[in-house]
């Protein structure tokens, strides 16, 4: 995968991009602002983009730089990083997508599989969130509020799950269920949520995570 890396500290500038072509990836560039990270952009194709969320221009130059990629660069996936679980910038970043985007804490993606799952997981099309943060907000919901009052109590607990990052062999194992069962779990939910059937698993898994933190609509 050709990757990019936009990130002010040197140090962990230099982490990143080891644990990423220890992974097999190629680092096509690095930059340390978001202006930088455009510049190499517009001459060098990539699948994922990883960016400082409070990197220069200004304080939250992550973010604006984002939302400059997407607007340029749709197909490219971006994966923001961060030291801190502040669940407003992931408000924020969810602003500028909900698919191929993910936002994470710096001290989690510190091992080659978890960088990897996670891009790998954002460059397929995903929403990619830090469990903690997704739990921030589900923390905050009414989960019987609508449109989720259809739902049975077991599939608000696969969705509280699905919104909390895991996969469905996690949820599988959280909820001591077959693959099976979580797949007809989340087929239901798709079903009752009333999720465009034209539109890809992964889409569809956005867009009912979205319905569930109360960040989106189906």
């Amino acid at each position: 995968m050709r990757v990019a890396v936009a990130e002010d500290a040197a140090l962990f500038r230099e982490g990143l991009v080891l644990l990423l072509t220890t992974a097999g990836h190629e680092v096509v560039g690095c930059a340390v602002d978001g202006d930088g990270l455009l510049a190499l952009l517009a001459v060098e194709p990539v699948d994922v983009a990883i960016l400082d969320i409070r990197m220069p221009p200004g304080s939250e130059g992550g973010l604006t730089t984002a939302r400059r990629i997407r607007q340029s660069y749709p197909e490219v996936g971006l994966l923001l990083l961060s030291h801190y679980a502040e669940s407003h910038y992931l408000t924020r970043l969810l602003t500028v997508g909900t698919e191929r985007v993910g936002y994470r804490l710096k001290d989690r993606i510190a091992g080659v599989q978890v960088l990897t799952d996670t891009i790998t997981r954002i460059a397929a099309g995903e929403l990619v969130l830090e469990p903690v943060l997704a739990r921030q907000l589900v923390d905050r919901q009414t989960p019987r509020a609508r449109p989720l009052a259809a739902l049975t109590e077991r599939e608000l607990d696969v969705l509280r799950l699905m919104a909390e990052g895991r996969s469905n062999t996690g949820i599988a194992a959280a909820l001591v269920l077959s693959g099976k069962a979580v797949e007809k779990h989340i087929a239901n939910i798709f079903l009752k949520l009333g999720l465009p059937q034209d539109s890809t698993a992964h889409h569809r898994r956005v867009l009912a995570v979205l319905t569930y933190l109360g960040v989106g609509t189906p």
